[in-house]
């Protein structure tokens, strides 16, 4: 299967892309006190936790556990030096359930992260991906 994107020029550290639906998204590289939009490695972090999340809340509703909501924290730390990739990514998720179990909780953000996740099976294999939950009833 081909994923397209395409992308434009704005200025010298701001891009827009736009995928075949037409949907667009605009990417900028400014220093953080002049950041209008996220940046491609905030980008990745994002993808990979939503993702994730995606397949966790289907594990969640397959195995009719009570599923209200869910949300991330996420954070990477980068290589010291070029291309300064993300030598490690920490995903917390809270989840609110009445019912769900954390072995359950455990297993399903595991299995996303490492073998459902497309973004996760398409980041580095020496970037170490460690996830953590808390549960919220």
């Amino acid at each position: 299967m081909e994923v397209k994107v395409s992308m434009s020029y704005l200025d010298d550290e701001k891009y827009s892309v736009k995928n075949v639906s037409g949907n667009e998204l605009v990417v900028d590289m400014y220093a953080r006190d002049k950041k209008e939009n996220l940046s491609p490695m905030e980008l990745l972090l994002s993808a990979v936790t939503t993702c994730a999340a995606v397949e966790v809340v289907s594990m969640i509703k397959k195995r009719r556990r009570d599923f209200k909501d869910i949300k991330a924290e996420t954070s990477g730390v980068r290589a010291d030096t070029h291309p300064m990739y993300y030598k490690e990514i920490n995903v917390k998720y809270i989840i609110y359930s009445n019912d769900l179990k954390d072995n359950e909780a455990d297993r399903f953000i595991s299995l996303a992260l490492t073998k459902y996740c497309s973004v996760g099976s398409s980041i580095r294999k020496d970037t170490e991906v460690k996830h953590s939950f808390e549960i919220v009833r």
